[in-house]
Formats: structure tokens, sequence, C-alpha cells
């Protein structure tokens, strides 16, 4: 019931005994589409994870959002915070104050970020009760008579400077006093109340959190916050939320998203996918060629049957069809292969990750090379269509000229000394 042309065509494709090299020769342009195919599908879903888990990284530990005043800090911020969750698609908001101070202790010596925050409401717009893994947030606010105040530490920073659970840590601000010998420095003790673990080697390394009043007292500020950090409930339409924001509080304030924080560093992932398509698409150009080479080679091997074809009525046209449908099978049952193969890989990509650390002993992401500690994997449906579809329309376009070159064939040249 196949159409005939297709029907020779799979004939083709079964090689007799004196045709075992083409038939060599076209499981290699199988193994090439697939291996090309699973590739880029495992390549694309990696870097689509590592992306994904960035983000969701870089927004649990930032805002999405931020708020801040031209000329100095924001006074009446919590009247501020008010007006900015009512405005559409904010999710919550909360003051905070940054500064970046010196860590002391008995185990040594680091520079750090310090973060005043509001405990109450910073679960509202960041992860960091989530990841937190000794003490809790909450220990910021209490104060117990004749202790040091709370402050929580990134875990590489807590290494760093040697300190526990419990442990004094001395703070120390260049932003001091003037004094008759000169600027000095503003110091203070706080106790270790809290441990967290962002999965980001930077953020573990260099954050500290204090209270917001503590950070206030210690800096000498006032009641005053740094700026706002702002949660929205979709994190694409975070531009024109910052816009909306902009235009209800008006001047001085303004306003800073996300990705223009990140910008540098999401454009330079993107353009790094967009790279690793290509060069990993030179892998099926190159089946495209063994798949070339392959139809050239049946075509002068079957030029007594095209011949023989054409003398019974065979139109061009149907002989073209033969070798592009030849062409178009291995193709279609390399790029099946590839994508699932390539599929299996990306959806178990953490399972193999974690067995080759095994039976090699290190590790893939070291957490202090790299942004992450373990090899993501996020398969996007669009992106296995197009490497499908451009698997499929590079191994088409291979078979052009082949089939040509076959419907070209002049049967009496052909048939003269059979």
């Amino acid at each position: 019931m196949l159409p005939y042309e297709l029907f020779i065509s799979l004939r083709y494709l079964k090689a007799k005994r004196k045709q075992t090299f083409i038939s060599i020769i076209t499981f290699i342009s199988i193994l090439g589409v697939m291996l090309g195919v699973m590739a880029l599908i495992v390549v694309l879903a990696v870097m689509n994870g590592f992306e994904h888990e960035l983000r969701e990284k870089i927004l649990g530990t930032n805002a999405h959002i931020l708020l801040l005043r031209y000329g100095g800090g924001i006074e009446d911020y919590f009247e501020v915070v008010n007006r900015v969750e009512k405005v559409p698609g904010v999710r919550a908001a909360a003051p905070f104050i940054y500064a970046q101070v010196m860590l002391s202790s008995k185990g040594g010596v680091a520079g750090a970020v310090l973060r005043g925050i509001d405990p109450s409401s910073e679960g509202k717009v960041s992860s960091l009760p989530q990841n937190i893994k000794e003490g809790s947030i909450n220990s910021l606010s209490r104060s117990e008579l004749g202790q040091l105040p709370g402050i929580i530490l990134g875990r590489e920073l807590a290494k760093n400077l040697g300190v526990f659970l419990d442990d004094p840590v001395t703070v120390i601000s260049p932003l001091g006093d003037v004094s008759p010998l000169g600027m000095a420095p503003r110091v203070k003790r706080f106790r270790v109340t809290g441990i967290f673990e962002s999965g980001m080697f930077d953020y573990d390394s260099t954050l500290a959190y204090i209270s917001l009043a503590s950070a206030q007292k210690f800096l000498r500020i006032g009641d005053v916050a740094t700026a706002i950090e702002i949660k929205v409930k979709d994190i694409y339409k975070a531009r024109s939320i910052a816009e909306k924001i902009e235009r209800e509080l008006g001047v001085p304030y303004k306003t800073r998203d996300w990705m223009e924080m990140n910008k540098n560093l999401f454009s330079a992932l993107r353009m790094e996918k967009r790279v690793m398509f290509i060069l990993l698409s030179l892998i099926i150009g190159v089946a495209a060629f063994n798949i070339i080479c392959t139809l050239i080679m049946v075509v002068m091997e079957k030029s007594r049957d095209i011949a023989i074809l054409k003398s019974m009525g065979a139109k061009r046209s149907s002989i073209m069809k033969i070798f592009v449908f030849e062409g178009l099978i291995v193709g279609l049952v390399g790029t099946f292969l590839g994508s699932v193969l390539g599929l299996l890989i990306a959806f178990n990509m953490e399972g193999i990750s974690n067995f080759v650390e095994r039976l090699f002993g290190f590790k893939i992401l070291p957490g202090d090379v790299y942004y992450i500690s373990q090899l993501p994997s996020r398969v996007d449906s669009l992106d296995v269509m197009v490497v499908v579809c451009v698997a499929i329309g590079i191994s088409l376009l291979a078979t052009i000229y082949p089939a040509w070159k076959a419907s070209s064939l002049d049967p009496a040249e052909a048939l003269r000394y059979e």
C-alpha cells in the first residue's frame, strides 16, 4: 500500500552482501545525526537549567525590584512600603539597609556586605528564612538583656572567620567618627545567631544580616532605610511594574529591576546558548555530508535500476522522491533516536552527574568556582522542537543534490554496456 517511490527507497536501505560498505556509511550517517541531536538537546537543557537555577538563586537573595531615593536614604519607609504594596502586580515589600564592612573574629578577618533587615517582613521578599540552616531569622529581633545583638552569616563567610553558632564577631565600619587622631572606624560586637546557605558561593561568602534597628544604631544614620526591596507576582513584568511604582511615588524615587541589575550576566548566558546551538549543529552538518556521500554511492550503484525505471516510464520527480525518501528516512531515524537518548539523559542529569562524581571522585561543578554546585537540567519543549526541525531540515537539504543527479541520469547511457 506504500507509494512505489517509498517502497523502493526502503528496499535500497536494505543492503545486499556486495553493498556492505554502503550499509556501514548509512549506519554512520544515522549515528552522526543521532549524536548531534542528542548533544544539542542535552546541552540546551543544561543551559536552560543553569539559567533557571541562577535566576532562582539570585532572585531568592535579591529583590525583583529595588526602590531608592535620590540624595540619600528613605525616611518614611514604612509609609512608602504601604504605598508600594498597593501597586498592581506587587506581592510584598520590605525596607533594608546596605553597607560594606569588615568582620573580625579569633579565627580570621573578612570583608562583607552588611544588610540590615526587618525580620518580620524579610521572608515575604526573599528566601532567607528557608536558607537558614542553623538558628532562625527571628533571632535578630530577640535581644535579651546583657547579650550581644544577633548576626546571621553565610556558611562560607562563617568558615573563613572560623566561627560557629553563638560565637562573637566584631563588625568594623570604615565610615567612623572624626577624632583628634583622624578618622576612627566604628566597631561593634555581635553574636552569631544564624548561618544560612543560598547555594551560591558569592553570596554565602560575603553576606551578613542584622536587624534593621541594629544597623541604624551601628551606622548612626537615624530612622532611615537605604532602599526598599520589592517582590512581584510575575518576574517578567518587573520592568513595567517598576515604571508604575515610579509614577505612583514620583520624584525623588527611582527603581531598578532584576533584569537591569543582572543584564550582563543573563545576556552572556543567552549568547552562550546560541553559540553552543550553532557549534553543535555542525555535528548534524557532518552527518548530512555522510548522507550526501551515501546517496551518491547508492546512485552510482543503482544507475542500472534507475535507467530501467525511466525506461518503464518513471518520471524525474519520482526518481528524485526515491532518493529524497532514502535520505529523509536516515535523518528521521537518527533524529528520533537522538531525541529519545537526549531526553533520557536530560531528565536524569542529576543522577548521572552524581554517578560520575562517585565513580571518578571529583565534582563536576565545584561550588567555589561556579555559581551553583549541582549540574542542572531543564528541558524546554520549544528547544526540542527546534532541534528536531533543524536536524530533519539539514537531512532533507542533504538529499537534494544526489536526488537531482539520479533524476538527470540518461537511461541509454546507463544501459549501453549492460
